[in-house]
């Protein structure tokens, strides 16, 4: 298989407020959009995608017409503090966890987004000693 493209798509019941909470909030730009469809990139390369689509749309089989249900999506972003106080003190977005440091390798936070999804914003940090050997090498 040659790969061509990769997103996610959300299943959301309110495609219009996720949209505006993307493109607000992380810098998406709309590509597309239609009542029950958006699809989103990220004006930068690489042009990161995500698309919206109401989760009722006949485009879905009937049997899978629900909203989105634990879904994280995490953005790796070069400085998870300024991205904290950016999102978090100055934007008021809802925090779910707080800013902190993992032994696993990663300085983050999540808040959630519309339609219950939630966003990991993280910085890779050093693992401790007892998860450094779990990573592949480079």
């Amino acid at each position: 298989m040659t790969l061509t493209s990769f997103y996610p798509v959300i299943c959301a019941r309110r495609v219009a407020e996720s949209r505006a909470f993307y493109t607000e909030h992380f810098g998406f730009e709309v590509t597309f959009e239609a009542d029950w469809y958006v699809s989103l990139r990220r004006p930068e390369s690489p042009h990161y995608e995500l698309a919206l689509l109401d989760h009722t749309h006949e485009t879905l089989p009937a049997a899978y017409r629900h909203p989105v249900r634990g879904l994280i999506l995490n953005f790796e972003v070069a400085d998870v503090d300024a991205e904290y106080e950016r999102l978090v003190v100055q934007a008021g977005l809802k925090l779910e966890l707080p800013l902190r440091s993992e032994e696993f390798g990663q300085r983050h936070f999540i808040v959630a987004a519309p339609d219950d999804v939630l966003i990991d914003v993280i910085t890779p940090i050093p693992p401790s000693e007892s998860f450094a050997s779990q990573y592949a090498a480079p």
